[in-house]
């Protein structure tokens, strides 16, 4: 088996329909990641505007709004839940912390409008599940949750080689995210480092979402069962139990995946997965521009996105969700699936207080 016809115009968005429109969107949440990433792929985007800022104080949603063209509305957060300024958005991205995505959620559905909700859904599964009640009691609201890498093209080609049985059985996965936290926002007081915002843990939540999900999408395989352990002992993460997190997580048809979470290590992220015929690896993967190695017998390629930094996939996922919505298509990443990665969260840190293994 080659590689004929899977790295053809490797770039190419397979997802993408002829779609009319633009998607206005009321951003909510005004963090650095909302300035630097979300509202400039809207302004890069020919489908996608910014029109409306939601923060928790007029003064600061008016700043935000001053630094942006475009902006028709800056609302606080109860002004938005009370149906301020909605003829002036069709959707909203939700980049709050976790623990406050539910009340936005409902409000936005109540309204009619389409969501990008952050991952992971909420701090729990008790709340997720709320998430997905409030949009199952709309007729007209789609949600996708936030999974950039869903967009990635190398992973999506890791996904078609996959399914193709390019490496044969999927057998095994190994993935891997980290980075130092305080480092980057040294600030201990974060919400990231907050139970009551964040949800049961830190590096579980943050990052460990990214292989758990990214795996889950090119093995097209859901999470079966999974055994943890947690450490945490460093300055900073006295009120979280995973500083450190380690889990073996098996998906169906047996496939077993190792994996592993740190917001207190050095930078990284990769993963590989390793079939009965080859292997693939995405490295690095998450945080940098991804690198793709495909290995069967003696095929061996690698294939590199260079510019594909986190500007280009944020503006590929605002593209994404906005191309689905204008062409009536639910995206992956609905609120059923991300459901699945939330019960598998609590199940990690269920299985490390327990020390056994979790049946999900």
């Amino acid at each position: 088996m080659d590689l004929e016809g899977h790295f053809d115009d490797f770039e190419r968005r397979d997802w993408e329909e002829d779609a009319e429109g633009t998607v206005r969107f009321a951003m909510i949440g005004l963090g650095w990641w909302t300035r630097e990433y979300a509202v400039p792929a809207t302004e890069k985007s020919d489908i996608c505007d910014t029109t409306v800022v939601v923060s928790s104080s007029t003064e600061k949603a008016e700043d935000f709004a001053a630094d942006f063209d475009g902006i028709e509305a800056a609302l606080t957060y109860d002004e938005f839940q009370d149906g301020a300024a909605t003829e002036h958005y069709d959707a909203v991205y939700i980049a709050t912390p976790n623990a406050l995505h539910l009340p936005y959620v409902e409000s936005a559905a109540e309204y009619g409008k389409d969501i990008l909700l952050e991952k992971p859904m909420e701090a729990s599964v008790e709340r997720a599940e709320g998430i997905v009640e409030a949009v199952e009691a709309s007729d007209e609201t789609t949600l996708m949750v936030a999974y950039r890498m869903h967009t990635d093209p190398a992973v999506r080609r890791m996904r078609d080689l996959i399914e193709s049985g390019f490496i044969g059985e999927p057998a095994h996965v190994h993935g891997h995210m980290s980075q130092p936290l305080l480092e980057m926002i040294p600030d201990p007081d974060q919400w990231r480092l907050n139970p009551d915002l964040a949800g049961p843990g830190a590096s579980v939540t943050d990052l460990g979402v990214y292989p758990i999900n990214t795996a889950r999408f090119v093995l097209d395989r859901d999470p079966v069962a999974v055994q943890a352990a947690t450490y945490s002992g460093a300055e900073g993460f006295e009120d979280v139990p995973d500083e450190r997190a380690a889990f073996t997580v098996t998906y169906e048809d047996d496939v077993l995946a190792s994996m592993s979470a740190s917001q207190n290590a050095h930078t990284n992220g990769f993963l590989r997965i390793t079939g009965t015929e080859g292997e693939l690896k995405l490295e690095p993967a998450f945080l940098k521009p991804s690198g793709l190695t495909v290995s069967r017998g003696d095929v061996d390629a690698e294939l590199d996105l260079p510019d594909w930094n986190m500007d280009h996939q944020m503006d590929e996922e605002f593209e994404y969700f906005a191309n689905h919505v204008l062409t009536d298509r639910q995206p992956t990443g609905s609120g059923e699936h991300g459901l699945v990665d939330m019960q598998l969260i609590e199940a990690v840190f269920d299985s490390a207080e327990r020390g056994e293994r979790i049946d999900l």
